[in-house]
């Protein structure tokens, strides 16, 4: 059994890897009174461009790169398209002299705002880690060995470093062996899904202490042997290794995790989470490496972190739930309704403090404290669920749970029908291209389409659903080359007003979690 685990943790960077499509850079320089920009894109793909400030274009162009010089700096609208698909409308403009030579594809906010979220994710993943019983009593070894060895502040940090290149390396490696093949698809592949969600399922079953994902001993006892008599910077990379290996089966589920999470965001965002990842794993070994006193402070080894990893397991549980979801609504099958998904995430918050509130009087006075720091907020969670059961927004799992349904008017779910509907009423359209594995669709759902104001202009429209990523009868496949061919996109959420005879009336819109900004967005 454990072999196969480990198979199947080798493969999750098959899996895990994916990039924005960003096929066209910008760059632009001063000249006198005028602005000139440069478009370059990549082999095999054109580029349209839409606009230029209030001055309607449409014009594709092939040459690259090409190069436009505007009487003063504006914004530039523009979408690309090889053979398999364009990409949403983008708007670039020009700033100033000194980020004239600053290209668009490297200071996207979105993208940097993605980035950062997944750095955050993996330094407090990294921090999880340092308290889990595979990690915590290394410490004191570590010590141990820099003490026998006669290291100093050197020694301490060069250690630190060494855990950040080896974890480091392994979300390069992920990006370098997989990054450009999974594109888009991975984060609403059913499949995949369906992988992602097994794996977290045993990765909550291996923290329940059902069994221990673990690599082979003589890994870690040949890298301990090798470091304890080889000198230099190879003992402390050696030293570093052998962590690596032997907490394993603690951090092995947080980094599964954490990869899974990265599917879907840039190229670089493997890389980044296991930065994030190292830099907060690595703190307390090289701290504790430079100031070996501080250990007298630190709190002992005990059963305090089996119920640590209790609380983690009730966690990835929750969280495999995602994943399961997306597969379900993409093939249809309905096995988790929403209301279910709710019910067993209240099951899993409800558990992390019941399980924390038993045998309470057992434990110290700092330990009740620490126990109900997290009992408390858990079933204040749990109870703020409760109503999600009868149909309530419950918000703050927009992104992870099942859409809920859209009430008080007619949705049609294909494009013909809803397209002859209007016609047939007079009415204006708007076509919503979503997708069941698109979080920001959910959260847009959740903050936007469920607004009572927002609720009331819609009544004015012909409401059209398209989900991009169903599998029924190639529903999805319909959907999203619609989107393409002929709204010029690929991403989602992507929303379209069409007047009766399906002519558009707007420029689209895209992901925003502001009502009003929705509600001037519309033309009815």
């Amino acid at each position: 059994m454990r072999r196969i685990l480990i198979i199947l943790l080798t493969l999750i960077p098959l899996f895990v890897s994916a990039e924005l499509v960003q096929p066209v850079k910008w760059s632009g320089e001063q000249v006198g009174d005028s602005v000139r920009v440069t478009a370059t894109f990549e082999p095999g793909w054109h580029m349209t461009l839409i606009s230029v400030g209030d001055e309607e274009i449409g014009e594709e162009i092939y040459e690259s790169p090409y190069t436009l010089t505007l009487a003063q700096a504006e914004p530039i609208r523009f979408n690309a398209c090889d053979d398999k698909m364009c990409t949403a409308p983008e708007v670039w403009e020009f700033m100033s002299v000194k980020d004239a030579s600053l290209q668009d594809g490297d200071k996207s906010p979105t993208g940097d705002r993605s980035l950062l979220l997944i750095f955050i994710l993996g330094f407090l993943g990294g921090l999880l880690a340092i308290f889990t019983p595979c990690v915590w009593p290394i410490i004191p070894m570590t010590v141990s060995f820099f003490l026998k060895k006669g290291g100093g502040v050197k020694d301490a940090i060069l250690y630190g470093i060494s855990i950040i290149v080896l974890y480091v390396g392994l979300g390069l490696l992920v990006t370098i062996l997989f990054g450009a093949s999974a594109l888009n698809d991975l984060s609403t592949n059913a499949i995949v899904n369906i992988i992602f969600f097994l794996l977290l399922v045993v990765f909550a079953l291996s923290f329940f202490g059902l069994f221990e994902i673990t690599l082979p001993d003589s890994w870690s006892t040949a890298l301990d042997s090798k470091a304890r008599t080889t000198g230099g910077f190879l003992s402390i990379l050696l030293m570093a290794f052998t962590l690596v290996i032997v907490s394993f089966s603690c951090t092995g589920p947080i980094i599964g995790t954490l990869l899974v999470e990265a599917a879907g965001h840039s190229l670089l965002a493997p890389a980044i989470g296991m930065l994030g990842f190292s830099v907060a794993l690595a703190l307390p070994f090289s701290l504790f490496a430079m100031f070996p006193q501080w250990l007298k402070q630190a709190p002992k080894s005990g059963d305090w972190m089996t119920s640590f990893k209790v609380v983690l397991a009730f966690l990835e549980l929750a969280l495999s739930l995602k994943f399961l979801s997306v597969a379900d609504m993409a093939y249809g099958w309905g096995i988790l309704p929403r209301w279910l998904f709710i019910a067993i995430w209240i099951a899993c918050f409800a558990g992390i403090g019941i399980y924390l509130l038993w045998n309470i009087k057992n434990v110290s006075t700092t330990r009740k404290i620490i126990r109900l720091i997290v009992i408390i907020p858990s079933f204040a969670f749990a109870a703020y669920l409760v109503p999600g059961l009868w149909g309530a927004p419950v918000k703050a799992i927009s992104a992870f749970a099942p859409p809920m349904e859209i009430e008080g008017r007619e949705v049609f779910n294909d494009y013909d029908e809803g397209l002859a509907y209007a016609r047939q009423e007079g009415k204006p359209i708007i076509i919503d291209f979503t997708g069941y594995g698109c979080v920001n669709c959910r959260k847009m759902e959740a903050y936007v389409l469920d607004n009572d104001s927002v609720k009331a202009r819609l009544q004015n429209y012909v409401f059209i659903q398209l989900f991009v990523d169903a599998k029924q009868d190639g529903i999805g496949d319909k959907n999203s080359r619609i989107q393409r061919e002929q709204f010029g996109a690929n991403a989602q959420p992507f929303f379209v007003q069409l007047d009766p005879y399906g002519q558009q009336i707007a420029d689209p819109m895209v992901f925003t979690t502001d009502p009003l900004e929705f509600i001037n967005w519309l033309k009815y």
